[in-house]
């Protein structure tokens, strides 16, 4: 997954707030009702849902409907993109330091080598 794949900016943007992260946390354990993720928030139901809707956008969770009760799940499948993409940036910076660290032995011996 590379940043330039749609979706990705809205995934880190949904991750961005303090509250939506709660709510990620909260969904790690198992599904949640609306009244459950709110319930240790400290904000109003309607703001809630606005986050809620966040998260729906950036396809981090999805619900369900049964009769006036809505449950949402977490959808791990879009956080297992994050780590691939975090997989990613991280065997990059391995090559880097790799590729520094040869330069630097490589220097190193030139430099005893001439005295």
């Amino acid at each position: 997954m590379k940043l330039t794949d749609p979706g990705l900016d809205q995934i880190f943007h949904a991750l961005a707030d303090p509250s939506r992260l709660q709510m990620v946390e909260r969904l790690s354990l198992g599904s949640a009702s609306v009244k459950e993720l709110a319930e240790p928030l400290d904000m109003a139901l309607p703001s809630v849902l606005k986050h809620l809707k966040v998260l729906e956008n950036g396809e981090l969770v999805y619900s369900n409907k049964s009769g006036r009760v809505r449950t949402y799940e977490l959808n791990f499948s879009k956080l297992s993109g994050i780590n691939a993409w975090l997989d990613e940036r991280k065997s990059a910076w391995n090559r880097s330091f790799d590729r520094l660290s040869q330069f630097l032995i490589e220097t190193s011996e030139e430099n005893s080598d001439g005295v």
